[in-house]
């Protein structure tokens, strides 16, 4: 019996981990020491914002066995092309305004992944939804807030969401589902349940306080989204 989705995910595989909003170099070492597949710094702003230094020292080098993200907000087309050269990144996350132009230009000026951030109110998602994530092969889901790009913590209507984000599997097939928003250990594995993402991304919910990491919470995150392999509906 075969526990793939309609997009031929298998649901039995692990769901890999992101930890986003890292200030600390401690923090990103004992997030990759633990399993986490992605690391991430922020550049959009907001109590988490890192220089191009600090966020080089945070992230450390390329390495095979994680990924390096920054978050991007409204910065100019350039100086992120610049940035994700520069840091050598794996992936470009935009939470300002993208488009697929946008995605185009990164993805063939740096030959690195970008991640178009949806930022989602209710049960429907954007309306620009698949033109992005068919540009990009991979969309995050966020809360919209007003006023803020992330980190806020609100939490999506997973339920709600399901019938969306199924029908943009079968719209853009292979695309890969970012989970945020309001994550945290006691919730995770009923987010996964109900969505069947590909990554669940992370910054508030384990943190003891804001940009600092707490390693429990670390920890517990990426062991319920491990046992939450072959749950989802």
């Amino acid at each position: 019996m075969t526990t793939a989705t309609a997009s031929g995910r298998d649901r039995a595989l692990p769901v890999e981990v992101k930890i986003c909003g890292l200030t600390r170099e401690r923090d990103a070492a004992h997030a990759v020491h633990v399993g986490a597949s992605y690391v991430g710094a922020i550049m959009a702003g907001g109590p988490r914002l890192l220089t191009v230094d600090r966020a080089r020292a945070v992230l450390g080098p390329r390495r095979h066995d994680v990924q390096r993200v920054v978050v991007f907000g409204d910065q100019h087309l350039d100086d992120v092309i610049v940035t994700v050269q520069t840091l050598d990144l794996d992936i470009a996350q935009l939470h300002g305004h993208c488009s697929v132009a946008s995605i185009d230009t990164i993805r063939r000026k740096t030959g690195r992944m970008v991640w178009p951030v949806l930022r989602v109110a209710g049960t429907t998602l954007p309306v620009d939804a698949v033109a992005l994530g068919a540009a990009a092969g991979a969309v995050v889901l966020d809360a919209h807030v007003v006023g803020q790009l992330g980190g806020t913590g609100v939490t999506l209507d997973w339920s709600g969401l399901r019938d969306a984000v199924e029908a943009l599997r079968e719209s853009v097939p292979g695309i890969r589902i970012i989970l945020a928003g309001g994550l945290r250990p006691g919730n995770v594995i009923e987010a996964i349940r109900l969505l069947s993402p590909d990554v669940v991304d992370v910054s508030s919910g384990v943190e003891s306080e804001t940009g600092v990491k707490d390693s429990v919470l670390v920890e517990q995150f990426v062991a319920a989204a491990r046992s939450a392999a072959g749950m989802q509906r």
